[in-house]
């Protein structure tokens, strides 16, 4: 069974809506340099291509910072994973950056993905894990 899994550092980025100038639809700057992130550390690892129409399932993990405001003991139970970020990004705009940003690298569609899971947890190491498999 093939499967493929990396990490992205830095802060979780959700996916941006489109925005509107001049008659013209472009993706926020910031949505376009995370996908480009997230492609260039797929390009990193041995590049495990899923283009025969596979049934996948895409499993990420995010990380966000720790806020510094925040008590020890508070601090202890959100790196025990007892505490989780409820905050922004949302789950859903999370799985949506990643799982377009490898259209055309690691599969040929993010449609082939029939299976996903998101969870978002807290770290002094803020970072996205992405592990895909096939069914």
């Amino acid at each position: 069974m093939k499967s493929i899994s990396f990490s992205v550092n830095g802060e979780p980025v959700a996916k941006g809506r489109p925005r509107f100038a001049g008659g013209h639809i472009y993706t926020p700057q910031k949505t376009a340099k995370y996908e480009h992130l997230i492609r260039s550390n797929y390009l990193l690892t041995d590049r495990v291509r899923f283009i025969n129409d596979e049934e996948l399932r895409l499993e990420i993990n995010a990380y966000m910072s720790i806020p510094k405001n925040v008590s020890k003991k508070v601090r202890q139970q959100m790196l025990s994973g007892e505490k989780r970020p409820t905050k922004k990004p949302d789950y859903d705009n999370i799985a949506k950056i990643c799982s377009d940003s490898l259209n055309g690298f690691a599969y040929k569609d993010d449609s082939q993905i029939v299976i996903s899971e998101i969870n978002k947890y807290y770290s002094d190491t803020p970072r996205v894990e992405i592990l895909i498999y096939e069914v």
